[in-house]
């Protein structure tokens, strides 16, 4: 502000020896102001309206560095944020304009015969102010680059944290996959190890399926090798513990430990087959056969 009201006196005085000039005339009518006098009246309106334009400029960058302070860029939409680099531009374009202008009335008070004291002293004290505001620019320039920087930083953890938990997503996915294939495996695995099988029948439907075959001296082989596996019922062991034969006499035809179930009677004296030792029972063979009259 010291230089801007340095500036503004320059020019005044500048102003002020203009119009004293102006009531100075020699005999014959001609004016007797010196070039560089002038040189400060043809062009003291610019030297103003440069001062005022420099005014101006002050003021947009005081509200870029307020909007800086604020802590605001960063949380710019992209529109907000092209506006505040198409501000910049204005601001750069304005001060090299004003440069120009300044380079322009300092090349016509050289040209002149003499110097203006004054109005070299208002083109300084106006140079001055633009150098102050090219200060100003660059720091505004860094202070969003560095803005810039640090946005960019935060996108790329952003990215990186969200790279890495989609990875660590997708092992989770595939280890709780593994998991589950796993355990239905082993579920499969466990049913099929707990799956039994019986079949019921008389002795004529038991050979027809091939369950029952006659042997050397009438002996009764049974399962054969070619035993018919469609005929039987498939049972669970965890849960089988009564089978109802359908029938008022039975007989259990497999292996199973006589120890390890019993054939009670039920209602009208049908037969019922009670499994006492699951463990047991199935541990000889899978494959249950009785035989009923």
């Amino acid at each position: 502000m010291k230089i801007l009201k340095s500036g503004l006196l320059a020019i005044a005085t500048v102003a002020m020896f203009s119009a004293c000039g102006n009531k100075s005339a020699s005999s014959d009518g001609m004016p007797t102001t010196s070039d560089s006098l002038q040189i400060a009246l043809a062009n003291q309106d610019s030297l103003l309206a440069i001062l005022n334009d420099i005014s101006d400029g002050m003021n947009s960058i005081k509200q870029m560095e307020n909007m800086l302070s604020s802590g605001s860029v960063g949380a710019e939409t992209p529109d907000e944020r092209e506006q505040i680099r198409q501000d910049m531009m204005q601001i750069q374009q304005a001060l090299q304009q004003r440069r120009q202008r300044l380079e322009e009335l300092e090349k016509q008070l050289a040209s002149s015969n003499r110097s203006n004291a004054n109005l070299k002293l208002a083109i300084k004290n106006l140079k001055a102010q633009i150098e102050e505001q090219t200060r100003e620019v660059e720091s505004l320039r860094a202070q969003l680059a560095d803005a810039n920087i640090k946005i960019e930083g935060l996108n790329e953890t952003v990215t990186t944290l969200g790279e890495q938990k989609d990875s660590i997503t997708n092992v989770a996915n595939a280890e709780a996959t593994a998991r589950q294939e796993a355990e239905r495996q082993a579920t499969e695995l466990n049913n099929e190890m707990n799956t039994c099988y019986y079949a019921i029948g008389t002795n004529k439907e038991l050979k027809n399926h091939h369950l029952l075959e006659s042997g050397f001296l009438r002996s009764t082989k049974v399962l054969p090798q070619n035993f018919d596996q469609s005929y039987f019922t498939k049972g669970d062991k965890r849960e089988l513990r009564t089978i109802n034969l359908h029938s008022k006499k039975a007989k259990v035809m497999t292996n199973q430990p006589a120890d390890s179930y019993e054939i009670v009677e039920g209602a009208d004296k049908v037969k019922i087959l009670k499994i006492t030792n699951p463990a047991r029972f199935w541990n000889q063979s899978n494959f249950l056969v009785i035989k009923i009259d």
